[in-house]
């Protein structure tokens, strides 16, 4: 029973991510880039480029451009997630054609910066709820798998071709502000899915590293994994030493650092960026 009632609060959860994030977009464009003729990367921003220079809506065009990725998504993603990804798009189709978003601005410096903020917050939201507004990165997915190449590099090339159509079609000035709009997207995109708690990996080198390892464990509630180090800078201090590391969430980061260096103001701390944790006692975002 306890299972069945946290699958329903789950999808319960999912769905609400991704109309909130329907609606959200929704916004970012009528209100902000469609009246402006400013366009996004991806296949949001083909449609949208098309719908300029053509009488069809780019309502019409988001929901047709994007139904081979749908297909793409059943075959090589999942079943699930391309029936929310559909379910998604569909909506976001319809609400462009039924909601009477307003104009809020025609200032282009806003108008990218926002306009971009709240496309990438809709589909940010809806990527939370388990599905995409945009089949670029349903294609990026397949393509890594059949060429090698990065997720990021497909994406990029994709949006490099976009982006100098809008140039020679719609003016080098509107590309410009377009590219602004794309970039404030997608850093709001990495913002949602991965939210304020964004992993960060930290590895201590110390020879204090017992005393380190117990205020980790202890006061901060942190696992911890220990390697089996030895000293390189000199002949003499080639001994062993334990080096440790341990997952934090941006927002710890600082204070434990300040913690570890009252214990060892000569700690080597090194940081690096994790895109996601899995396993181990960690304090876990949801999926969803």
């Amino acid at each position: 029973m306890k299972r069945i009632y946290n699958f329903i609060l789950m999808l319960i959860k999912e769905f609400f991510f991704i109309i909130l994030g329907i609606l959200i977009a929704g916004f970012g464009l009528k209100s902000f880039l469609i009246p402006n003729g400013f366009i996004d990367g991806g296949i949001t921003g083909i449609s949208l480029l098309i719908s300029f220079l053509t009488p069809i809506s780019v309502s019409i065009l988001i929901f047709i451009l994007n139904i081979p990725f749908m297909f793409l998504a059943n075959k090589h993603i999942g079943k699930t997630f391309a029936i929310k990804t559909f379910l998604a798009i569909s909506g976001l189709s319809l609400s462009l054609i039924f909601i009477q978003y307003p104009v809020i601005t025609s200032d282009k410096l806003l108008v990218a910066v926002f306009g971009g903020f709240l496309l990438g917050a809709g589909v940010g939201l809806a990527v939370r709820g388990g599905s995409v507004l945009d089949g670029t990165e349903v294609l990026s997915i397949y393509l890594n798998k059949k060429t090698g190449w990065s997720i990021g590099e497909i994406i990029f090339i994709i949006n490099v071709i976009i982006f100098s159509f809008a140039a020679s079609l719609l003016g080098i000035e509107a590309a410009l502000y377009s590219i602004l709009t794309y970039l404030a997207a997608s850093k709001t995109i990495d913002f949602f899915v991965q939210g304020i708690e964004e992993y960060i990996g930290i590895t201590v080198i110390s020879k204090k590293s017992d005393e380190l390892k117990k205020k980790l464990i202890n006061d901060f509630g942190k696992g911890v994994t220990i390697y089996n180090g030895r000293g390189g800078y000199s002949e003499d201090s080639k001994t062993d030493i334990d080096i440790l590391f341990t997952f934090v969430t941006r927002l710890e980061a600082n204070k434990i650092k300040q913690e570890l260096i009252l214990i060892d103001p000569e700690a080597v701390i090194i940081e690096q960026g994790i895109k996601d944790v899995r396993g181990g006692i960690i304090k876990k975002r949801p999926l969803y």
